[in-house]
């Protein structure tokens, strides 16, 4: 192309026009200057749908390689105004290829329809805006805005790629629907940095969106969005994640009110989030939240929600129930633990080895068999660790009664695992003192013991031993009693001495006495240690 056509008067002098513009060009070039919007449509819907079937002509398109140019060495604005490019109802035939390029003019574009790919690795931008448009494939790596990049709404038919992308302000892909890539991703947004919110919500992402590393400075929101990748192991592969505020994993109304965690209005649509393949959440750094408010993951057995290693002060474990794969909190650190019964998997589908938290905030009913039931769940083998966690914060929130549940709960599951000996031992100290955490049970077979053996004692009669010896006289109760009691010595036992069976009984009421003992002192010394 050449300069020196010149076209009209508009008003601050003869506008010159480069050659060979077609009509819809030279007006784009105008508003440019102008930094007006520039509109194409024609006023009919199911024609001017940008996602439609219906060919735009000759009429409404626009060379990229045009556009390209005016964003890169544009022509100055008019006199009083700033330029800018806004394009509607424009298409765009050609790769819209800026890598690499200093923009400075703001940039938008609604409804628009791109031939080509959009090619921005490593640009600078000050803010971007693609609303409702159709592009074959978004390429920004590296690329840097001062402002915002708004891309809700579009279509990308071969996935986005912003790697190691600097956003300004905020990132939107609200409504957006991303197909994959030849490798399976939808979004690869690796090392991605945002300084502000990452909105995603009620996105359709048909593939893996892979956040490996990101940054978001605020929050990151995927309310309502459907995120399904048959073609890989992830849907959601976001380890190493840093989000200074909330990840949200929540419905969203579908109507465009905002719930923030409200009850929405009557008649309002909502949509949660679901999430059709493996989420990968590890060693994620998140400042106040992680909520799966009505969450649902559909995983095959080989597929995991994953947050290995997490830390963030509020997890809340509020979603549908997972009917297959894992749910992995190996080594997560969390603070508040708001959670539902109901949102937990079975037996083989948890994991929790290493996981920390300090209080537990349950969502409606959760009765502590529930609880137990859950800790069991994640333990396929005995471990004592999740136990110990639980009855640890159960007695930090004054709930003794209930963490010794939990510590006897442990004890009867370590049982199963000891040899017939131990096993046997463990039943004994069970059915008495249960494992020390019920010692009044002791009293209570002292008791019965003693009265037992008071009565067969006194059926008995006197031993041959008699008073003139001067021994102790013979007393039945005392007897008995003088068996049980392992280290006090009442005088009975080293004077009077039984025969035939009465030995056995006497034999009995000392091995008793002694695991009565042995339980009691073991239970007190677990008191003393957790004091």
């Amino acid at each position: 192309m050449t300069e020196g056509t010149r076209v009209g008067d508009v008003g601050d002098g003869e506008l010159e026009l480069p050659e060979g513009l077609t009509a819809a060009e030279a007006g784009m070039w105008q508003a440019f200057r102008d930094g007006s919007m520039y509109d194409l449509r024609v006023g009919d819907a199911d024609v001017d749908d940008p996602h439609g079937g219906r060919p735009w002509g000759t009429d409404r398109t626009v060379r990229a390689r045009v556009v390209c140019w005016l964003l890169l060495d544009g022509p100055p604005a008019l006199a009083g105004r700033v330029s800018s490019l806004k394009l509607t109802g424009v298409r765009i035939s050609g790769s819209l290829d800026l890598a690499g390029g200093t923009v400075v003019p703001y940039v938008e574009f609604q409804g628009c329809r791109f031939d080509g790919e959009v090619l921005l690795p490593e640009a600078r931008f000050t803010t971007v805006r693609l609303v409702n448009c159709s592009v074959p494939r978004l390429e920004a790596a590296r690329v840097q805005t001062e402002g915002d990049l708004h891309l809700p709404r579009c279509r990308f038919h071969r996935g986005i790629r912003l790697t190691d992308a600097q956003i300004g302000t905020d990132l939107l892909l609200n409504q957006a629907v991303v197909d994959r890539d030849r490798g399976g991703r939808s979004i690869a947004a690796d090392g991605l940095n945002v300084g502000q919110d990452l909105q995603a919500e009620l996105l359709e992402s048909h593939g893996e969106l892979s956040l490996r590393g990101a940054t978001i400075g605020v929050s990151l929101s995927l309310r309502g969005a459907r995120l399904t990748s048959p073609y890989t192991r992830h849907a959601l592969n976001a380890p190493q994640l840093t989000v200074e505020r909330t990840l949200y994993l929540t419905p969203a109304a579908t109507g465009g009110a905002q719930l923030n965690g409200a009850t929405p209005a009557r008649g309002t649509r909502v949509r949660a989030f679901e999430c059709r393949g493996g989420v990968r959440l590890d060693d994620g750094r998140f400042g106040d939240a992680v909520d799966f408010e009505r969450a649902r993951f559909v995983l095959t057995d080989e597929q995991e929600l994953s947050l290995r290693r997490v830390q963030v002060p509020e997890l809340r474990f509020l979603g549908e129930r997972p009917e297959r794969g894992r749910v992995v909190l190996s080594g997560a650190r969390i603070v508040n633990l708001v959670d539902r019964a109901s949102s937990w998997p079975g037996p083989g589908h948890l994991q929790m080895s290493g996981f920390s938290y300090e209080t537990l905030v349950p969502r409606g009913p959760f009765p502590l068999a529930e609880r137990l039931r859950w800790v069991a769940a994640a333990t396929a083998e005995y471990h004592p660790e999740p136990y110990e966690r639980l009855a640890a914060v159960l007695r930090s929130s004054g709930e003794d009664e209930d963490a010794r549940e939990v510590l006897l709960a442990r004890q009867r599951r370590r049982r199963e695992t000891l040899p017939l000996g131990p096993k046997l031992w463990g039943y004994a100290q069970d059915w008495t003192v249960a494992y020390g955490y019920r010692t009044g049970r002791a009293a209570v077979w002292m008791a019965v013991l003693w009265a037992a053996g008071s009565l067969a004692f006194a059926r008995a009669g006197r031993p041959g031993t008699g008073d003139s010896s001067g021994n102790p006289p013979w007393n039945p109760a005392l007897f008995a009693l003088d068996l049980l009691l392992p280290v006090i010595d009442l005088g009975q036992v080293g004077v009077w001495h039984l025969d035939g069976g009465w030995q056995w009984l006497a034999a009995a009421l000392v091995v008793l006495g002694w695991v009565l003992a042995t339980t009691v002192a073991a239970g007190a010394t677990r008191l003393l240690r957790r004091n």
